[in-house]
C-alpha cells in the first residue's frame, strides 16, 4: 500500500498548491496560461488516481480491476502530455513552428497510445496481468516510455537553448519548461527499471512543484503589474476627469462657479426643500451697472475688468456664501448659516458701498435679496423670481440716482 501512500501524498500536496486555479477562483481562468496549465493540472489529477487505484488492487490481488485501471492509466499518461505540449506552446507564447510541432507531437502520442490500449485487448504487446495478479510490461510499454523520454529531453533542450536568445522574461519562461523536461527524464529513466516504483507519480509531483513556483507566481506578478498599471490608467483618468469637472464647474474669467455649477446647486436644494430640510436660506441676485456701455465705448476687455472687480467685491463682501456666475454680467449668491443670520446688515452695507461716490473705480452693482419661505416657496425658483425683480428695481434706482455709474 505505500504505493497508494506516495500518489495520495501526490494528489494532497498537488490539490493544496493549486487549489485556487483548479477550483476557478480568482482571475485564474480569465488568463489563457492559467487556463491551459489548469488543463494539464486537471489531467496529472486523473492519472493519479488511476495510479492511486493501481496500487491498491495490486494490494487487494484482483486481475480485472487492475487490467482495467492499468488500460485506463496508459491512457491518462497519453492525456496527461497531450495536455502539457499544449501548456508549453501557450506558456512560451509559440506560434513558431517548435510551438506548432509540439502540439502535433501531443496528438501523436495521444493517438499512439491509444491504438496501442485498444489493441493491446487482442493482442496483449503493451501489457498483461496474470492470475495472479502481477503485472507484466511488454516490449511496446519500455518503447512508448523511452520516446517519452526523447520528447521531454528534446524539449528540454530547445528550452534552454532558446533561453540564451530571449528577454529576461522570456528566458525564464524557458529555463522553467527545460527544467520541467530534465526531471520527468531522470526519473522516467528509472522507472524503465522499476516498473512497480511510482516514479512517474513522483516526477509528476517535483515537476508541478517547479511550475507552481515559477509558471502560477510568474503570472500572478506579470498580473499584478498588469493590475497596477490599470489602476494607475484608471487613477489618472479620474483625475482627468474630476480636473475636466472642476474647469466645468468653474467661471473660466472669474474663478467662482460656474453656470453649470448652479444648476446643479439649484437640483440640491429642490431636493432639500421638497423634503423639509436646509430650508432657513436667502437668494441674491448681482447685476453689474454700466458694462454696454463700457463695451460699446472702451472694448470687451475692459469689459471684463469691470466683470471681474465686480466679482471680487461680491466674494469680498460676502465671504461665507457661494457665489455663481450665470450670465455676462450677473452673479448669484445663497446667503447661509452665519451670513444668513446677518444678511440685513451685509445688504445695508453692501448697499451703501454702491451709493457711495469716493472710490471712483468702484463697480456698481445692484443687487435684490429674498427670503425662502416655507409653506409659499416650492422651490429655488420662487425664490429666485423675487430677488431678481427686486435686483431690477434696485437697478433702476442707482441709474436714475446722481451717483449712479453709467
Amino acid at each position: 500500500m505505500y504505493y497508494s501512500a506516495i500518489v495520495i501524498l501526490a494528489i494532497s500536496i498537488l490539490i493544496i498548491e493549486n487549489h485556487d486555479i483548479l477550483l476557478k477562483l480568482g482571475n485564474s481562468l480569465a488568463n489563457p496560461v492559467w487556463k491551459m496549465y489548469r488543463k494539464f493540472l486537471i489531467a496529472i489529477l486523473i492519472y493519479y488516481t488511476t495510479d492511486a487505484l493501481w496500487g491498491l488492487f495490486e494490494y487487494m490481488k484482483n486481475p480485472l480491476l487492475l487490467y482495467i485501471d492499468t488500460t485506463f492509466y496508459f491512457l491518462t499518461i497519453a492525456g496527461g502530455i497531450l495536455f502539457w505540449t499544449k501548456f508549453v506552446a501557450t506558456y512560451l507564447d509559440q506560434k513558431s513552428r517548435f510551438g506548432k510541432s509540439l502540439i502535433y507531437i501531443g496528438k501523436a502520442f495521444f493517438v499512439v497510445f491509444a491504438a496501442a490500449v485498444v489493441i493491446n485487448f487482442f493482442n496483449p504487446l503493451l501489457f498483461e496481468v496474470n492470475e495472479q495478479c502481477i503485472y507484466i510490461a511488454h516490449p511496446i510499454r519500455h518503447i512508448l516510455l523511452v520516446c517519452q523520454i526523447i520528447l521531454w529531453f528534446q524539449t528540454s533542450i530547445v528550452a534552454i537553448s532558446s533561453s540564451f536568445h530571449g528577454n529576461h522574461k522570456e528566458s525564464k519562461r524557458f529555463r522553467t519548461i527545460s527544467h520541467f523536461g530534465f526531471i520527468m527524464d531522470i526519473l522516467l529513466t528509472i522507472q524503465i527499471w522499476k516498473p512497480y516504483a511510482p516514479f512517474y507519480t513522483i516526477a509528476y509531483m517535483v515537476g508541478t512543484c517547479l511550475l507552481h513556483t515559477f509558471v502560477v507566481n510568474d503570472e500572478r506578478e506579470e498580473y499584478e503589474a498588469e493590475l497596477e498599471k490599470s489602476l494607475k490608467r484608471e487613477k489618472e483618468q479620474y483625475e482627468e476627469l474630476l480636473n475636466t469637472r472642476m474647469l466645468a464647474y468653474k467661471d473660466a474669467l472669474t474663478g467662482v462657479k460656474s453656470k453649470l455649477a448652479y444648476v446643479e446647486y439649484e437640483a440640491k436644494k429642490n431636493d432639500a426643500i421638497s423634503k423639509g430640510i436646509d430650508i432657513h436660506f436667502s437668494v441674491a441676485v448681482f447685476d453689474v451697472n454700466g458694462l454696454k456701455n463700457i463695451n460699446d465705448t472702451l472694448g470687451h476687455k475692459k469689459g471684463d475688468q469691470l466683470i471681474i472687480s465686480a466679482c471680487t467685491t461680491i466674494c469680498k463682501h460676502f465671504k461665507h456664501s457661494p457665489v455663481f456666475r450665470i450670465g455676462g454680467d450677473e452673479f448669484v449668491a445663497f446667503f447661509e448659516n452665519e451670513d444668513y443670520k446677518n444678511r440685513q446688515e451685509l445688504e445695508e452695507s453692501f448697499n451703501a458701498k454702491m451709493e457711495c461716490k469716493d472710490d471712483p473705480e468702484q463697480p456698481v452693482i445692484a443687487m435684490g435679496v429674498s427670503d425662502f419661505i416655507s409653506g409659499q416657496d416650492n422651490n429655488l425658483h420662487d425664490v429666485f423670481i423675487r430677488a431678481d425683480k427686486l435686483m431690477y428695481e434696485r437697478k433702476h434706482k442707482l441709474k436714475n440716482s446722481e451717483y449712479s455709474k453709467k
